[in-house]
């Protein structure tokens, strides 16, 4: 049920992306062009606003239109998205833009479609790739941003995130949100499992937003076109990420790229061994980028440790020792409101290195779906029930 509107007093994301560079390929422009994103609303609320993102362009990008509607019940009706009453707008190179209030009422749990329209050639340099099946969106090739349905023929869908970063609604006080920090593995599953544990086992006050991009690393970025998409370094990403309205909590989940990527130029001209980082530099990045900024947004933060990687084709003896003295400080610090310990949750037994039973994707470095739920079930209660 909804809640009577007079009970609405704050604005709370209840969705969010991050945005990267999106991996380089020989066509980065579309034309006509509609992309489409359902999401499932954590909370009820009466407006609705909506963040686009455009920090990886260097071409400024034109939304001919945007619409937001419920896709349930006989009728559709789509409420356009607008930037200073405008329904055309632009979204500046380089930039993030806010869209204006609208009245959108919404019950927890309702699915809502965000259709976005290009009529011109777009660049589409910015967006992130999700590496689940339980979240996706559509693009369609011509204008159907304010029809209920995409063409069969036309339409395809795309687990890419193009431009939509984050959807925020005007709620209950009682209402927050809980960001999730990291890289490819938090582009996965765990996430949505950890969203559907809080929205059907917790409290109901907590939306999960996710910022997450492939390959980033806490220390380095790529700034080569063959790993742009492997994202911005820490320092650039979290300012621009934690901007989450109503967020009370962190988990951050970084740094396994950090240790596995560097091969030496001999190997790879773009990762040299003077990547690589020691204990101490992992500690130190944590700590200046990520822990004291986010103590002066008034954020607690949560620690997750780093996953097995044991038969991943980087993997050493050097690193493992890396990784497991780097769990030990996120484990023990004091630094942080506390430790979730991912590790533990997914690795095997009698032999710690590697991920037990069922938990490997395959590829010895991501999770399986079994273990994204158990890393899911592995975040304590305290930050899904307030």
């Amino acid at each position: 049920m909804n809640a009577k509107n007079s009970e609405f007093s704050k604005w709370v994301s209840c969705w969010g992306t991050a945005t990267s560079i999106t991996k380089r390929t020989e066509i980065t422009y579309s034309k006509d062009l509609t992309l489409r994103y359902p999401v499932k609303m954590c909370f009820s609320g009466s407006k609705l606003r909506f963040r686009f993102s455009n920090i990886t362009g260097t071409e400024d990008v034109k939304v001919s239109k945007a619409f937001c509607a419920k896709n349930v019940g006989a009728e559709y009706k789509p409420i356009p998205i607008t930037k200073g009453s405008s329904k055309t707008f632009i979204i500046p190179a380089g930039k993030e833009i806010e869209s204006d209030e609208i009245p959108f009422d919404v019950n927890a749990g309702d699915t809502i479609e965000v259709s976005m329209y290009f009529a011109d050639f777009t660049q589409m340099n910015a967006g992130t790739a999700l590496l689940t099946n339980l979240e996706q969106g559509y693009f369609a090739y011509g204008d159907y941003a304010e029809s209920r349905d995409l063409p069969d023929d036309l339409s395809m869908a795309t687990n890419i995130f193009y431009f939509l970063n984050t959807i925020d609604i005007f709620t209950e006080e009682k209402n927050h949100a809980l960001i999730c920090y990291g890289d490819s593995i938090s582009c996965l599953s765990w996430p949505n499992f950890l969203a559907e544990r809080a929205f059907k086992n917790g409290s109901g006050n907590v939306s999960i937003i996710r910022r997450a991009v492939c390959g980033t690393r806490i220390l380095r970025q790529y700034d080569c076109i063959t790993y742009q998409a492997y994202g911005l370094k820490g320092a650039t990403r979290f300012p621009i990420e934690t901007n989450v309205a109503g967020a009370s909590a962190i988990i951050i989940h970084h740094g396994i790229n950090d240790i596995i990527h560097p091969v030496g130029i001999e190997v790879n001209k773009f990762r040299p061994w003077s990547d690589m980082p020691s204990v101490q530099d992992l500690i130190d990045g944590v700590k200046k980028t990520y822990i004291e900024p986010a103590r002066k947004m008034g954020l607690k933060v949560w620690s997750a440790t780093l996953l097995p990687i044991y038969g991943w084709r980087t993997y050493n003896e050097n690193r493992e020792s890396i990784r497991k003295e780097f769990n030990e400080w996120l484990r023990t610090s004091k630094d942080f409101d506390g430790c979730i310990d991912f590790d533990k949750a997914v690795r095997d037994s009698k032999n710690p290195e590697s991920f037990a039973e069922g938990c490997d994707s395959g590829d010895h470095l991501h999770p399986s779906d079994k273990a994204c739920e158990l890393m899911a079930n592995e975040v304590p209660d305290c930050l899904i029930e307030f």
